[in-house]
């Protein structure tokens, strides 16, 4: 017996976002996410008054899924200034956005962390990658995001100082081995729209969509065993059944659900994956007023970027307190080794002397919250990882899966992963 048209798996925001698009066409729905909540690697923590997201995210308003899907002024945005400061050589360099703060990017125009000719090319690909369509950006020629900037004419100096901390810190891929399609995406998202975190943190995001949806229809704490033809196992055993089984989970989950009922296609090989450490401190005094992100672009790390979330919403921290959130970016297996006591205390001295090292001795002061490691943050995007976007989400007569793995590893590639397969139900 059918308890509803489609089962799905995985309370992500794949998973969220094909809900919300079968209930808005009139199909029922039960969604079993295996967690305490629903938003997968999208959450926000509570940690003596603070707001810890899980990791470094922000949310680009200009995602077309999320105009779509998300009331902003109920999330209510704050946003991050559009520019940097990049540490180079001991001391803080601005780069600001010429077309938002024109006055700011001529005060930086003979900053050292780029030459007056990349500071020019920036503005031709500025150009480039907002013509033209969204859907265009995925057709274009491909390759690694440090080589396509590299064909661009930016120099070595500009690369290493600017690019690979700035996109490195997105990515989580500091090297940028990462598709140029995924960087020219980005990159426009980045020109044509703000960086944002909602007033009760990033998993605000999901919280939000699930409350559009019935309540009865979502359910947490429900582990799935396999998934097969119009059934789910569940862990004790039971079995529910439905016209259609979406698997809205990452890549490692959905193939031990699907094992010995299907075979994932060979579009969808086993991705490696981008980790990161985000180590969070309380401090009575920031240190800086601005809302606005700090690179390091000596490349000494081990932390490539630091922010002050609590200057984009005063939310993120308890009156008379700030939060700081520096970021270390990496391998999975890089990133899993600090989760080891001993690792993990070598890591938090190098932090406080590279913060020492930029901030002076005030940085001393900073009380450690908590460190949040998640191993399997984003799936490694290199070439040709993203020559097969759009790829298939039927797996086999009444089967589909959705996800970021499947498009691009972002918030808008999670959410419009959910719609294609939402839709691809709703027209049989």
């Amino acid at each position: 017996m059918s308890i509803a048209d489609v089962l799905i798996v995985g309370g992500g925001l794949a998973g969220l976002c094909c809900a919300k698009h079968l209930y808005d066409a009139g199909r029922s729905f039960l969604l079993l996410e295996s967690s305490d909540r629903v938003g997968g690697r999208l959450r926000t923590d509570i940690v003596d008054g603070f707001q810890l997201d899980a990791g470094f995210a922000v949310l680009l308003t200009a995602y077309p899924e999320a105009q779509r899907l998300l009331d902003y002024e109920r999330l209510r945005l704050g946003t991050f200034y559009p520019g940097a400061m990049v540490r180079f050589q001991g001391a803080f360099h601005h780069i600001a956005d010429p077309l938002r703060h024109p006055i700011d990017a001529i005060a930086a125009f003979l900053s050292p962390v780029a030459t007056t000719t990349d500071k020019l090319r920036l503005g031709i690909m500025r150009q480039r990658v907002c013509s033209g369509q969204i859907e265009e950006l995925w057709h274009r020629p491909e390759t690694a995001a440090g080589r396509a900037l590299l064909d661009a004419g930016f120099s070595d100096a500009a690369i290493e100082r600017f690019f690979k901390p700035f996109f490195g810190g997105v990515f989580f891929d500091r090297e940028l081995n990462t598709s140029s399609r995924m960087l020219d995406f980005t990159f426009r998202m980045f020109a044509t729209g703000d960086s944002a975190l909602p007033a009760a943190g990033m998993g605000a995001i999901p919280v939000q969509i699930a409350a559009s949806l019935p309540e009865a229809s979502i359910k947490t704490g429900v582990r799935v065993a396999s998934v097969s033809e119009r059934c789910v196992t569940l862990a004790d055993g039971r079995q529910l059944q439905a016209q259609r089984v979406v698997v809205a989970t990452d890549w490692t989950a959905a193939t031990r659900l699907l094992r010995g009922a299907f075979t994932l296609p060979e579009s969808a090989a086993t991705p490696t994956w981008r980790g990161t450490a985000c180590v969070y401190f309380a401090a009575q005094t920031p240190p800086t007023d601005d809302a606005i992100l700090m690179l390091d672009g000596d490349g000494t790390g081990p932390v490539n970027h630091v922010c002050v979330p609590s200057n984009v919403r005063r939310e993120y921290a308890p009156a008379g307190s700030h939060l700081i959130s520096c970021n270390i970016v990496g391998s999975e297996y890089e990133i899993a080794a600090l989760e080891s006591a001993a690792a993990h205390d070598t890591m938090l001295a190098r932090v406080r002397g590279q913060m020492r090292e930029w901030f002076g001795a005030s940085a001393d002061q900073w009380r450690h919250l908590k460190t949040l490691t998640i191993p399997r943050a984003l799936p490694d995007q290199r070439p040709p990882h993203l020559s097969q976007s759009r790829r298939p989400i039927r797996l086999g007569e009444t089967v589909f899966y959705a996800g970021d793995w499947l498009d691009n590893a972002s918030i808008n590639g999670a959410m419009e992963s959910g719609r294609r397969v939402a839709e691809r139900i709703i027209e049989g």
